[in-house]
């Protein structure tokens, strides 16, 4: 689980984020990182997984799986950074762990050469 100061839970930051910020792109899913001006804020990590993905308790499944992948890499994201990971269809057959590694670690390099 994450903690509570980690999450994105407002639909400002999340629009935010997926329409201004740094997209990037794997087999199964898509990463957005938005850079704010708040050097003292913590890093917040959002979900977005839709019903293509498939029923509930699927959905529910791959959000468990995300949210603990996305617990060791969030020391690893700039501060005050926002980060939102949505799940495509295709996630069923991935490995997860690899992708959203993958994913974060080409946001950060991206976002840091936009600067």
């Amino acid at each position: 689980m994450l903690p509570r100061s980690a999450r994105l839970t407002s639909p400002e930051d999340f629009a935010r984020t997926t329409k201004s910020g740094v997209r990037t792109t794997s087999k199964s899913l898509v990463g957005y990182l938005y850079l704010t001006n708040q050097e003292t804020a913590a890093a917040k990590c959002g979900l977005i997984i839709s019903k293509s993905v498939g029923g509930s308790v699927q959905r529910h499944r791959i959000a468990r799986q995300l949210r603990h992948g996305l617990q060791p890499e969030i020391s690893s994201l700039p501060t005050g950074a926002l980060l939102v990971i949505r799940a495509l269809p295709t996630i069923k057959s991935a490995n997860i762990n690899s992708e959203l590694k993958s994913v974060i670690s080409k946001l950060i390099l991206k976002s840091t050469v936009q600067k």
